[in-house]
C-alpha cells in the first residue's frame, strides 16, 4: 500500500510541473492593426494602432463614421476591449486571441469563438 503511494506521489511531483510550464501564446498587436469583417456575421471593426477602435454594422446601416467607439489592448495572447455605450460608460469584453495572421483574427471568450478576415 505504502508502496502505490509512493510511485503515485512520483508521478505526481515529476509529471505536475510539465503541464503548468505551458507558455501562453504571444501575438503581434502590429497585425491587428486595421479593418476586420466577421466571417459568420456582419459586425466590422477597426483596430488603430493608439489602442482605440470603432466597430460598426453595414447591415444595420451603420457605416464605419457612424460606428461606436472602444479601446482595445493585447498582452500576449489576452484581447482585452472596452466599448463605450454611449452613455459615457465602457462595457468591459475579454478574450483569448488563438490565432492573429495578416488576414486572420480568431479568439474565443467563455461562450464561443470568433473569426475575423481582414478588409482592404
Amino acid at each position: 500500500m505504502i508502496r502505490k503511494f509512493l510511485v503515485f506521489l512520483l508521478v505526481i511531483v515529476v509529471f505536475a510541473p510539465l503541464n503548468s510550464c505551458r507558455q501562453e501564446d504571444s501575438f503581434d498587436e502590429s497585425l491587428l492593426y486595421g479593418r476586420w469583417r466577421e466571417a459568420r456575421g456582419t459586425q466590422h471593426y477597426r483596430y488603430d494602432s493608439n489602442g482605440r477602435g470603432v466597430s460598426w454594422d453595414p447591415e444595420e446601416d451603420y457605416d464605419e463614421s457612424e460606428g461606436l467607439p472602444f479601446t482595445w489592448e493585447l498582452k500576449k495572447s489576452s484581447l482585452s476591449e472596452c466599448h463605450d455605450n454611449g452613455m459615457g460608460t465602457c462595457v468591459p469584453r475579454n478574450y483569448t486571441v488563438t490565432e492573429l495572421t495578416s488576414s486572420t483574427l480568431r479568439y474565443k471568450d467563455n461562450f464561443r469563438s470568433y473569426t475575423y478576415t481582414k478588409i482592404p
